[in-house]
């Protein structure tokens, strides 16, 4: 039975080993630590050995036999992407709220009116846990499809405590059931639901006092996410939210500046985020104060663009010094893809990155967005074996040649899953 996978002659193995501990920023976002005739020894879910074709086979040519061997000739190989925001566990669809904000409807009023979050949170209350496996199983396999391994996935369309706990039962079901790799936030504070409309701090109260306490105490989250937003969560609100998960063990995330400048991302490095997310209108002040805690700015170009607003100013950030990921925001309203590669290709159009910065954004970076670079992120002995083998010869044209997907094939702990 063959056990190994040896990946021989990519004309670009991008390996994104890391010389430093955390997230990368600055000039160290463009070191990709690219290996040319490069070679990968892929065994028991883990990677083995990475070098030259000409090194690899000096340490391998008599285990030979026991590998499938995998000619990379004129191939991109990269490590898995990683997509740090989405919101992929939900039910039903919202396609006619596309057709409104081609007619004028701002997402604001959108949401006011009943659709919005809340047309999604009552489709997923109505689903039934296996219901909501089943689509969110096909989102994960269309993920798959364009080459990501790794993905963070939010609650947020529950907004009681029960449709809470099942979005994120229905993560920790795929988690062992499907290839992908999801790493669950608890984000109860996604919006104030229609029965609480008026009665905003008894909300409040109900996720601090009943919602995150179930959620820490049978883990099902990493993390504590919150919609600090005009109309939405107050900053003041958002930081009592947030520190009552950092009591409970809850590492904090953002929605941060999306509508309207609110503070968000001066928040975000007040309580020590992990990351605060999207940052279409954050301030100097609050890039400054990101880049002085370093708080991770995951930015969202595919859902500026699907709003058809101006995309956050990730140049700038870099600039700055804030270690930058990018995701898709997978998401019924504002974001309903599941393609990270269009996402790399706006990170540069929209937001100025270079192409190895928006590499860098969706693999290692997006990792320590949501702590788990030490297992994905990057291809190093010793990690997972999480590789994508690509239908373009380097990582210049991946980004180049926008709009196609170019997976040729998905290894996932080592195993085939695309190709």
């Amino acid at each position: 039975m063959i056990k190994a996978v040896w990946i021989k002659h990519a004309s670009q193995l991008v390996t994104l080993a890391n010389k430093v501990p955390g997230p990368r920023i600055k000039d160290a976002m463009n070191e990709l630590s690219i290996i040319e005739n490069g070679s990968i020894w892929l065994e028991n879910g883990i990677i083995q050995a990475v070098g030259t074709t000409e090194q690899l086979e000096t340490l391998y040519k008599e285990r030979e036999i026991e590998a499938e061997i995998i000619d990379a000739t004129g191939h991109l190989l990269t490590p898995g992407l990683v997509d740090p925001h989405t919101h992929v566990a939900f039910g039903g669809s919202r396609e006619r709220e596309f057709e409104m904000r081609l007619e004028g409807a701002t997402y604001m009023q959108i949401m006011n009116a009943g659709g919005g979050i809340h047309a999604t949170t009552k489709m997923t209350r109505e689903a039934t846990e296996d219901a909501l496996v089943d689509q969110t199983s096909k989102r994960l396999d269309s993920f798959l499809a364009h080459g990501v391994t790794t993905i963070e996935g939010k609650s947020g369309y529950g907004l009681d405590l029960e449709t809470e706990l099942k979005q994120l039962r229905v993560m920790k079901r795929l988690q062992e059931e499907h290839p992908v790799d999801i790493v669950p936030t608890f984000m109860g504070a996604h919006a104030v639901p229609t029965e609480y409309k008026g009665r905003e701090e008894e909300y409040v109260d109900l996720i601090i006092n009943e919602m995150l306490p179930v959620v820490a105490k049978e883990k099902l989250a990493k993390f504590n996410d919150v919609f600090c937003e005009v109309g939405v969560f107050t900053p003041e609100q958002s930081e009592r939210i947030l520190e009552a998960g950092k009591s409970l063990g809850l590492t904090p995330k953002i929605h941060a500046d999306e509508i309207e400048p609110y503070e968000g991302a001066e928040l975000a490095a007040r309580v020590g985020a992990i990351s605060a997310e999207h940052l279409l209108k954050a301030s100097s002040t609050g890039i400054q104060a990101m880049a002085e805690q370093g708080v991770i700015a995951c930015l969202l170009p595919a859902t500026a663009l699907y709003l058809r607003e101006t995309a956050a100013k990730g140049r700038v950030m870099i600039d700055a010094g804030v270690p930058v990921a990018i995701s898709t925001d997978c998401n019924p309203g504002s974001s309903p893809t599941t393609s990270m590669p269009l996402v790399m290709n706006l990170a540069c159009i929209s937001m100025r990155l270079t192409p190895a910065e928006s590499l860098c954004a969706a693999t290692y970076n997006a990792a320590c967005a949501i702590q788990m670079e030490d297992k994905v992120g990057s291809l190093e002995v010793g990690k997972q074996a999480d590789v994508v083998l690509w239908n373009v010869q380097s990582y210049q044209q991946l980004q180049y040649l926008f709009g196609v997907n170019h997976v040729k094939t998905v290894w996932k702990k080592g195993v085939k899953v695309v190709g």
